[in-house]
């Protein structure tokens, strides 16, 4: 049975509502409602315009995935397209790569999820909180595809309607005076200016802030395998722009107008820790809106909860393939009669538990480590996603193949796209408590370079073993 049968099966209990929602819910998470504490701190009010760029740049790297996507729309796109025109190394690495950034992400998530839990009740540990929706997601994951799906479309139903609400409420609040005396526009520039921190504290936030958009390739698992891709993946990555226009520029400038931002600054410090709140909940904390930051906390939430939720579908597929193509243990492409991935979402989910450790270990840097390592592994995901595709539209031109849904730019929007995660690497190398997760790159590289050729020393010895019994 091939790889696409194979998924095929697997999928078949989502609905295009399931996979459209999936796809969106990808792209608003904890990098928005909890991350932006972090950003606010450098950046000030110039985070609009660090979101708007990294924002960019994700739209440029998505349209060249879903160049690649509609000419061969084949599950498990990032490997595939990385193995067939770079090369076997490439390949193995890319889908390697990508479980890991979903599994980070997923720990990642579940430490959030226990700073909000800290708005209702902040003597709960972060760890007990993580613990208990790891069992909770898993649970979910392992009952059936159905079950899932169902789980993560009210998941992203409720934050997608929330923020639209928020940005609605915000605005109502802003221009009808009900937000009171700091409720101005003049906010973004009034306090200390645009810049507050100059140009390089936003250009020391970009590294947090491109945690953000590590959800958006989650189009390339689901449309990859919808009905008609020549219709469906176009539209759903061209919408990618609007969403991080209407979501996170839209939402930060009205969230930023609402009160001054060292105010909101301050309050968010005064736990000691820069990620003990999400800036939109203690917003509307500050202006005297308790009802609606106490849904709003509900919330942000939720959002964690459905991206990590997505992530753990995700990684259980990622590993099943990975299985599948013989870059993964064969025992890991079992799947049970309900059409579970049962082996592939237990190992992932003992490497995400590791959350619950980390958060026992070091409860007030966990996330911002997490979340540094998301980007690290998020650098080599993007880079390769370009990098393919610059390889992909080479062969294609030389084969004389006309793609019918072309990337901007090509191929200096490739160039600038590679260029700007190197930029990304530089910078996390000029801040001390993430330095780490750059030193970690070579490392990985280095421990996936081993692995790979411990597969094709493993795979030369059976076909040995398999030529003498038929000698």
């Amino acid at each position: 049975m091939s790889d696409l049968q194979h998924s095929g099966e697997l999928k078949r209990g989502l609905k295009n509502r399931h996979i459209q929602l999936i796809a969106l819910g990808g792209a608003i998470g904890t990098g928005l409602f909890l991350g932006s504490a972090g950003v606010l701190k450098s950046a000030g009010p110039s985070m609009i315009l660090g979101y708007a760029i990294c924002g960019f740049i994700a739209f440029l790297i998505m349209r060249q995935l879903g160049e690649m996507i509609v000419e061969e729309p084949v599950a498990g796109s990032f490997s595939h397209f990385a193995h067939k025109y770079w090369g076997g190394f490439a390949g193995f690495l890319s889908g390697w790569n990508c479980w890991v950034l979903y599994t980070l992400v997923g720990m990642s998530e579940l430490t959030a999820v226990g700073k909000y839990i800290h708005f209702w009740w902040p003597e709960v540990p972060t760890w007990a909180t993580a613990a208990v929706f790891f069992l909770v997601v898993n649970a979910i994951n392992l009952a059936n595809v159905k079950l899932f799906g169902e789980a993560e479309f009210w998941f992203a139903m409720i934050k997608v309607v929330a923020i639209v609400g928020m940005i609605v409420l915000g605005c109502w609040l802003l221009f009808s005076g009900s937000g009171g005396e700091q409720a101005a526009v003049s906010n973004l520039w009034a306090h200390g200016g645009f810049f507050p921190n100059g140009v390089s504290g936003l250009v020391m936030a970009m590294a947090f802030i491109m945690f953000s958009f590590g959800g958006l390739e989650m189009l390339g698992f689901t449309a990859a395998e919808a009905d008609k891709p020549k219709q469906v993946i176009p539209k759903a990555i061209n919408q990618v722009i609007y969403r991080i226009l209407i979501f996170y520029v839209g939402a930060l400038v009205v969230l930023l107008s609402l009160s001054p931002w060292d105010a909101l600054l301050q309050s968010i410090n005064s736990a000691g820790d820069p990620y003990s709140g999400s800036p939109f909940v203690k917003i509307f904390a500050l202006i005297g809106s308790d009802t609606a930051a106490h849904l709003l906390n509900f919330v942000v939430l939720t959002a964690a909860l459905s991206v990590y939720n997505s992530g753990t579908y995700c990684n259980g597929r990622m590993l099943l393939g990975l299985a599948e193509q013989g870059d993964a243990p064969r025992s890991l492409a079992k799947v049970d009669k309900r059409g579970v991935p049962v082996r592939a979402l237990v190992v992932s989910a003992l490497v995400t538990f590791l959350a619950v450790v980390v958060n026992y270990v070091i409860p007030h840097n966990a996330l911002e480590l997490l979340m540094s390592l998301v980007v690290a592994a998020l650098v080599i995901n993007w880079a390769m996603i370009s990098y393919s595709h610059l390889k992909f539209r080479k062969r294609m031109d030389r084969d004389g193949v006309r793609t019918g849904f072309r990337a901007f730019w090509f191929p200096a929007a490739n160039y600038l796209c590679l260029a700007f995660v190197a930029f990304i690497l530089v910078i996390m190398l000029m801040i001390p408590g993430i330095q780490v997760s750059v030193y970690a790159i070579p490392v990985w590289l280095l421990v996936m370079w081993g692995c790979y050729r411990l597969k094709l020393s493993s795979k030369a010895q059976a076909g040995k073993v398999a030529g003498y019994e038929v000698g």
